[in-house]
């Protein structure tokens, strides 16, 4: 995989992330992913909430990563079944001191989720996450309580890098393969008011 075609330069571990659709069938060692969530648990959060929870089915626990996998919508099963683990995500909707609602919980999930993404970029890892889930079965079999939403879920493995075999795994690499785009930093950032781009970008 090619690094990241950046416009300014960044941290090479922002270069090297990218989204996986192939994995090479095994495991992850523990301790890899015990520094992935590492990672996560320093993301910062509004009133250090912390509102990311994760359950986690690893490759060598064969019952418990079918289960989760069952959870996965139809389209994400078939790439994610070579993931090394699977991770669902779930975050605390109000805040723990007051039980007021946390209108950013939702953001800070997401900060948490990429610190795991780029940690697991520096190991030699990849993961790709994933809007692709059944919620409702996700809270059923994982009896998540109500104070809690079941959000995303997360394939993280080592990225396989031989040439494809097979019509489907040559469409998994071809997604891979395809130019990768960001929109230019003049349609994202702003100064003084709505769509009034800065000048020195």
């Amino acid at each position: 995989m090619t690094t990241n075609p950046t416009r300014h330069p960044v941290h090479p571990t922002i270069e090297s992330r990218y989204s996986p659709y192939r994995f090479e069938p095994k495991p992850v060692p523990k301790d890899l992913l015990v520094q992935c969530f590492e990672a996560a648990a320093w993301a910062a959060s509004s009133y250090n909430e912390q509102p990311w929870r994760w359950i986690v089915a690893t490759r060598d626990d064969e019952s418990g990563f079918k289960t989760m996998l069952g959870c996965l919508l139809e389209a994400n099963q078939g790439w994610a079944a070579n993931a090394g683990a699977l991770v669902l995500t779930a975050y605390r909707s109000k805040f723990a001191k007051n039980e007021k609602p946390n209108r950013v919980a939702l953001h800070d999930l997401g900060q948490a989720a990429a610190h795991l993404a780029l940690q697991a970029a520096t190991l030699g890892l990849q993961v790709h996450q994933m809007a692709g889930v059944n919620l409702s079965q996700v809270r059923t079999e994982y009896q998540i309580p109500d104070s809690f939403e079941p959000a995303t879920a997360i394939a993280i493995g080592y990225p396989e890098t031989s040439e494809a075999s097979g019509e489907q795994a040559q469409q998994m690499q071809d997604r891979e393969k395809a130019g990768r785009q960001r929109k230019s930093l003049s349609e994202q950032l702003f100064q003084g008011k709505w769509e009034n781009t800065v000048d020195w970008c």
